[in-house]
């Protein structure tokens, strides 16, 4: 799908509303994480790329059960780091704090309307991170959560993103057609998400991409980026 094509897709598509999105992630809670089976790939890819050893301030947008936050805070990221996390769901909200809690004051989960907040200072973070959130938000959402993204990381600090892809193969583009198609009769029983490409909304002005690649873990089409701010 090229990149004009695609922009038309999204334009005509029919995303979730905010409250459409937060009913439908509310009544998900915890089963959210039974996703693990197709996202673990991609996140294993995104932790290896991001380099989450050397940063200090990290922001998740988005953070559903706060299982990557775990991940990261337990594993990846130095003791002194700072993770500030959001997502529209207060049962999102609810797991996620429940989950941090043994990483007290270093961890703030915070309930949103569905905008990214603006109250951070500019520059703030050093990794601005959001797995299988893009797929779900509208061109206009994508867009306006990279120009915060943009905003409050620090120069040369990474964004990093994962998301539901067009395919790379035959296998996993047929399956992307699937979902798209399911997607359009009733984006509720695929929680909103639909396959996307995340490339496009990259200016080069903005962002450095330092590492893409599309992944097809059980068939199904999932893409993976890390950019630098310029």
């Amino acid at each position: 799908m090229g990149e004009v094509t695609l922009l038309a897709y999204l334009r005509n598509v029919r995303t979730l509303s905010h409250s459409e999105a937060r009913r439908v992630y509310d009544w998900v809670g915890k089963k959210l994480d039974s996703q693990s089976f197709y996202e673990d790939r991609a996140t294993d890819e995104l932790i290896r790329r991001a380099d989450f050893s050397c940063a200090q301030s990290v922001f998740e947008f988005g953070c559903g059960t706060g299982r990557l936050a775990a991940r990261l805070l337990g594993d990846h990221l130095p003791e002194s780091a700072t993770y500030r996390a959001v997502d529209l769901s207060a049962t999102m909200v609810r797991v996620a704090r429940t989950r941090l809690e043994p990483f007290g004051e270093r961890v703030e989960i915070v309930q949103t309307d569905g905008e990214p907040p603006s109250d951070q200072p500019p520059e703030s973070f050093d990794r601005f991170v959001s797995t299988f959130v893009f797929d779900l938000l509208s061109e206009h959402d994508i867009r306006s959560v990279l120009r915060q993204a943009h905003r409050d990381l620090r120069p040369s600090g990474l964004l990093c993103l994962a998301s539901l892809s067009t395919g790379s193969t035959r296998v996993s583009r047929i399956a992307a057609r699937l979902w798209s198609g399911i997607h359009r009769l009733r984006p509720s029983l695929v929680l909103g998400c639909r396959p996307i490409e995340l490339t496009p909304f990259l200016p080069e002005a903005d962002w450095r991409i330092d590492h893409h690649v599309a992944l097809t873990p059980f068939g199904l089409p999932a893409e993976v980026v890390v950019a630098e701010r310029r």
